[in-house]
């Protein structure tokens, strides 16, 4: 299995590590000619504005929306949830996403960079304890379509969602050194 992390800005490193500790061959993506042969692509957080520029300069939209609907799973966490989103809500003017998951993100709807939090997350499908959320300038998810299925809330507000082969997180699991959350995206996501 080989899963790649768009490598443009944010916390790709961390992502990299997670997979490498699970055993994964990580790619570091970089051009758009490295999605091919991957069975996943995780876009990691940042700044969604900055990414997804990013993205836009390198030409990736067309080819990730391509790679996806041959099959490879997407897992947005963070400003990555804000960008495969079909609907962006509080969106700067022009900013573009991949629209490929029927949810609606909401922009740094718990706050800015000083209210972060960390907090414990009842997380559908992971077994043990509760997961540990870590949550930076944090987007949430406002609506999710018929096919997507709500995985945890914090306070009301939904904070995972799954809809196929498709993952978002709006906090960073790339940060706790809990892998159980990429193991999910390897395991039950990505398609076998």
């Amino acid at each position: 299995m080989r899963v790649g992390v768009l490598a443009l800005q944010g916390a790709f490193r961390e992502h990299i590590v997670m997979l490498e500790a699970l055993e994964v061959a990580a790619v570091a993506v970089r051009l758009p000619n490295q999605l091919d042969d991957l069975d996943g692509l995780i876009i990691p957080g940042g700044e969604s504005t900055a990414i997804g520029k990013l993205m836009e300069s390198y030409e990736f939209f067309e080819p990730i929306a391509g790679r996806h609907a041959e099959g490879m799973a997407v897992w947005g966490t963070c400003a990555g949830a804000i960008l495969v989103a079909k609907r962006v809500l509080d969106g700067v003017t022009g900013q573009r996403s991949l629209g490929l998951m029927d949810i609606a993100v909401r922009r740094n709807a718990f706050g800015r960079q000083v209210d972060s939090f960390e907090v414990d997350l009842d997380f559908a499908h992971l077994h043990g304890e509760d997961y540990r959320g870590v949550f930076i300038r944090a987007p949430w998810i406002e609506e999710v379509g018929a096919g997507a299925e709500v995985l945890a809330r914090h306070e009301g507000a939904i904070v995972a969602a799954r809809e196929g082969n498709m993952l978002a997180t709006v906090f960073h699991p790339e940060l706790t050194g809990d892998p159980r959350i990429h193991r999910y995206f390897i395991e039950d996501v990505i398609p076998t």
